[in-house]
């Protein structure tokens, strides 16, 4: 439990930075949604995110060629302001993780380890969103390498599970540790 990527910050400054990064994240998410609404096409159902996991060139260009100019700008600004989020939700998601996980290894080292590891996947995530991103900037910015759809889509995928587990393992260990912890007091009563 004591290799965990935030050893960094003293105890007693990780639960603010966890509600900070938190808020920070909720922000930069509303901010995101608002610019992504135009780059909602026929092409790209699901605006940016049908960008990052279009795959194939072919599949970026019917995208690209369904955003007018003013919608490739939003999409700029989209991908530039995930940098932000990233950090964000990174610290948001691996903060909550080890939180969650110091909370719950008292009940069991296996619970307390897949939050630490799950704190590290975090990490990943954001390394392979900023690899994502990157390689979405250079078609948007007109690259006709295929090879940067298939990176952004291999980087996507995993990033999008990784952080899907750490927010079920952040939400689902908080219930958990209320839950655990109710019980144990009420035993100590």
């Amino acid at each position: 439990m004591n290799t965990h990527p935030f050893l960094w910050l003293r105890d007693s400054s990780r639960r603010v930075t966890f509600w900070v990064s938190t808020a920070l994240a909720l922000l930069t998410m509303i901010v995101l949604q608002l610019l992504g609404a135009p780059l909602r096409t026929e092409a790209s159902l699901s605006g940016i995110v049908s960008f990052e996991l279009a795959g194939s060139l072919a599949k970026i260009e019917a995208i690209l060629t369904s955003w007018d100019p003013t919608t490739r700008i939003y999409a700029g600004l989209n991908l530039g302001l995930d940098y932000l989020f990233i950090g964000a939700y990174v610290g948001a998601i691996g903060l909550g993780c080890v939180l969650v996980a110091q909370s719950l290894g008292r009940h069991g080292r296996l619970l307390g380890a897949a939050g630490v590891l799950l704190a590290w996947g975090m990490l990943l995530a954001g390394a392979l969103d900023c690899v994502e991103n990157y390689a979405l900037i250079k078609l948007l910015l007109g690259s006709q390498a295929n090879i940067l759809a298939v990176a952004a889509r291999s980087c996507a995928i995993p990033k999008f599970l990784i952080v899907l587990l750490g927010l079920l393992y952040v939400i689902l260990g908080a219930i958990s540790s209320s839950v655990l912890g109710m019980r144990s007091r009420q035993r100590a009563a």
